[in-house]
């Protein structure tokens, strides 16, 4: 049995680490409340941006417009979104083991791929598995800015449009709520008729002929590149939110974690501590019977 020594310090060992998840939980409440109204903000532009290029899309020819060409699948580049820290429970470990089995399904179609990470997580998990990285791209985790997703967006329309690669697939982590994070696939290039979802879904409409000004080609030829950035935005917030909610609830479970071994032990060492007053009690009254006799 450890001595009383021992277990107080395991004790006081314990109400540190307590302090220290009590912590973190605020600072990633505080963190998510930050990022998750911007996610918010910004979902109503990402669905506009989607119902205007959904209408867009179905009238246009795909020659148009380098993005909405269609080739042959013989490269696919996997856009893989996670964090660069640790301490947020699944979030990376369930998105990570989806990934792969992408990647497995890839390679018994006999598809080649390449891969363009987001997040010291995902790099390095990769990087152990020999899994070779064309880019990567770190230090986005709690600081994402629009020219993120620009320089991202800009080095996959550039291998797209240079035949580098012939589809581009994103997997991220989507904010669901502050329990729940979904692990998302969205094809991202080549762009093909986009649905547009939640408040901005609607009915099959009759699409006609537009009226474009200056011309077509250059609406497109600007549209679609801030498309791609806008949708890569949306999914570093999405993922960027669900990391700090799934921080937080982890580290509010360590801290429940903490309270019920700090009972334990606290109980343990009353245990050990009245096991050592009686033992003490029972040597004096030993030594007492012993000078009567």
């Amino acid at each position: 049995m450890p001595t009383l020594r021992d277990i107080r310090k395991r004790l006081r060992a314990i109400q540190n680490t307590k302090k220290i998840t009590a912590a973190m939980k605020m600072v990633a409440a505080a963190k998510l409340r930050k990022v998750q109204d911007r996610m918010l903000n910004f979902r109503p532009y990402a669905t506009k941006m989607e119902s205007v290029l959904s209408d867009l899309s179905k009238v246009a020819e795909r020659e148009i417009h380098p993005l909405f060409v269609l080739r042959p699948r013989k490269t696919v580049e996997l856009l893989v979104i996670t964090s660069d820290k640790g301490l947020c429970g699944a979030f990376n470990s369930n998105l990570l083991r989806f990934a792969s089995k992408h990647l497995d399904a890839l390679k018994h179609e006999g598809v080649e791929f390449t891969m363009n990470v987001v997040g010291r997580k995902s790099r390095d998990y990769f990087r152990r598995r020999n899994v070779p990285m064309r880019k990567t791209w770190l230090g986005l985790s709690g600081r994402i800015a629009f020219s993120d997703a620009q320089n991202i967006a800009n080095d996959l329309v550039e291998n797209y449009t240079n035949e580098t690669i012939d589809e581009v697939v994103v997997i991220f982590n989507e904010f669901k709520s502050l329990i729940a994070q979904k692990v998302t696939t969205m094809k991202l290039l080549p762009i093909g008729t986009i649905e547009p979802e939640g408040a901005e879904a609607r009915e099959p409409s009759i699409f006609g002929d537009y009226m474009y000004e200056p011309t077509r080609q250059a609406i497109f030829e600007t549209l679609l590149p801030k498309y791609i950035e806008v949708e890569i935005y949306r999914a570093l917030l999405e993922s960027s939110a669900a990391e700090e909610a799934a921080r937080m609830t982890a580290m509010e479970n360590a801290t429940k974690n903490c309270s019920e071994m700090i009972d334990k032990v606290t109980l343990l060492a009353n245990k050990v501590r009245q096991a050592s007053i009686t033992k003490e009690l029972m040597d004096v009254v030993g030594g007492v019977e012993a000078l009567k006799g």
